[in-house]
């Protein structure tokens, strides 16, 4: 599978342990992830409040996730967000989850900008 075809996940606020850390996930199966973790895709651009669950429906954290569908978001592409609490738990378990999903990997440095650039979001310049 090309790289621009699997679904991209990486911190996107500051190191843990913080009081809030931004997940955000871009690419065809943003959607997938956020229905697997929150239990459902929230209207665009709004915030909602949800209790995240592992695949094996354990909770991971009482979360805010926000949900931009293509091609109106950063990348162009479509991006879940959430907004959960930063201690190092919870972002392990966030994390083991969004890796187990097929065709998810951690983004590499600059992927998201790439991406954003890739699909005509930022111009050189921004990017």
């Amino acid at each position: 599978m090309h790289p621009c075809e699997q679904t991209i996940f990486a911190l996107s606020s500051g190191r843990p342990p913080s009081a809030i850390a931004i997940v955000r996930v871009s690419g065809p199966e943003a959607a997938t992830a956020l229905t697997l973790l929150a239990g459902k895709i929230p209207p665009p651009r709004m915030a909602t409040r949800a209790l995240l669950r592992d695949d094996s429906q354990q909770p991971i954290d009482d979360a805010v996730v926000l949900w931009f569908p293509g091609p109106a978001s950063a990348t162009g592409e479509d991006v879940a967000e959430f907004h959960v609490h930063g201690g190092r738990a919870v972002m392990s378990a966030l994390f083991a989850t969004l890796s187990a999903l097929d065709h998810m990997r951690a983004a590499e440095p600059g992927e998201f900008t790439r991406r954003g650039f890739e699909n005509g979001k930022l111009d050189l310049t921004e990017a």
